[in-house]
């Protein structure tokens, strides 16, 4: 038996210092040390097996932060672990104060193919693996082909299409070996709610961009072509996910979502939720009032579905501790979890198929704060996102 701990982390802004990311937005010196100071003291606390990254520009300054976080561990280490001469040296919770340095642990970095120039730069993503790679992490963002979604109108007709032909950010897969099993991970940051506005050729910016002069209208058709890209992107993850369920090969699906467990978006990623009894239900092909699905249908179509589906890491907590203060973003006085860590059947604890479970699920959010930060104004060197992380379990207990 096998236990792994696998975090989320959104980093808010990750580069080396005197580099200009967004437009007229660059940390000194002196910032980046205060930001890769405060990120490796949550790194190290977390102390994950696993850790899915998301606002990462460059690796360089990721591979800092892992740095300092080794040294901090290193330190703790020494001022709180007994050495073998101390008869209590095996007290079992020096193991758990123990932190495991990153030395050997992999490193797998996915730009994003939209990074500009100075000004212009776009976040990529990471998964740091204490267990390492089995084959080479993949990354999704250019499609071979573009994802178009065609609608109809109420009468039938043609109702034109949405195009999309790459993701706004990287998707990470990596397969990674724990224990006697290989988890495919996925990590994920999706399209923002942030409007897309448009801008005129030739125009410095978008005229609804300008808020003395305030278009509501725009603002909110921006906030459609928003949602609608994150949901396309939902559905790229989707089709990816359901290869490897397909396959019947355990997945965990971490990262900023960007939504709620309930969006719609986030449920094109876990899946449609099953009715409860199908035998209720009318068929699709009734010929009369009468024509139901019958018990055994029920059983097919509640398999079919539940192999496919992804299943909330926090709400099977929430449900396990009765606890439902979880939350990883503050924004306008509204305090909801936009980062998700969802997981196949595989590791639910009434599936007859478990390779493992969900123990315990941690979330860092004290730093959170409606607006500001006591140490960092405005969270603009702390993140803006809570850390969330499951504690696993995985392999047939120990004799």
């Amino acid at each position: 038996m096998s236990r792994f701990t696998i975090a989320s982390f959104n980093v808010k802004n990750l580069i080396d210092p005197e580099q200009e990311y967004y437009r007229f937005e660059e940390y000194t010196p002196e910032e980046y040390a205060w930001k890769r100071a405060w990120l490796a003291d949550q790194l190290l606390t977390m102390n994950a097996d696993i850790v899915c990254f998301q606002e990462i520009f460059t690796e360089a300054a990721l591979r800092d932060v892992i740095i300092e976080t080794d040294e901090l561990g290193q330190a703790a280490n020494d001022a709180v672990i007994p050495n073998r001469s101390k008869r209590y040296a095996r007290k079992a919770i020096f193991r758990k104060l123990a932190f495991e340095p990153y030395t050997e642990a992999a490193l797998a970095f996915a730009p994003n193919s939209f990074d500009g120039g100075p000004g212009q730069r776009r976040p990529g993503v990471a998964i740091l693996s204490r267990y390492g790679f089995e084959g080479t992490p993949e990354i999704i963002q250019d499609l071979p082909e573009p994802l178009n979604v065609p609608f109809s109108d109420l009468d039938g007709s043609d109702g034109g299409s949405y195009q999309i032909k790459r993701l706004s950010r990287p998707i990470l897969k990596a397969c990674i070996p724990i224990g006697d099993q290989v988890v495919t991970v996925f990590n994920c940051h999706l399209k923002s709610k942030l409007g897309e506005l448009p801008k005129p050729e030739g125009a410095p910016f978008p005229p609804a961009a300008d808020l003395v002069n305030y278009d509501p209208a725009t603002r909110a058709m921006g906030s459609l072509r928003a949602a609608l890209r994150r949901m396309a992107e939902a559905w790229v993850l989707r089709s990816a996910i359901l290869k490897e369920l397909e396959a019947d090969r355990p997945v965990m699906v971490l990262g900023d979502f960007n939504d709620s467990e309930h969006a719609v978006s986030s449920e094109i990623i876990s899946g449609e939720v099953p009715f409860k009894n199908y035998a209720w239900m009318r068929r699709h092909d009734a010929q009369t009032r009468r024509d139901r699905y019958s018990d055994d249908q029920n059983e097919i179509i509640q398999e079919k579905i539940g192999k496919v589906r992804l299943y909330s890491g926090e709400k099977l907590f929430v449900k396990k501790s009765l606890r439902d203060m979880v939350y990883t973003s503050a924004f306008g006085g509204v305090f909801e979890s936009i980062d998700q860590i969802f997981m196949s059947r595989h590791f639910l604890p009434d599936f007859d198929g478990k390779i493992g479970e969900m123990e315990y699920f941690s979330v860092l959010n004290d730093h959170l704060t409606d607006g500001s930060h006591p140490e960092a104004p405005y969270n603009k060197l702390a993140s803006d996102h809570g850390q969330i992380m499951a504690h696993m379990v995985i392999g047939e207990p120990d004799d």
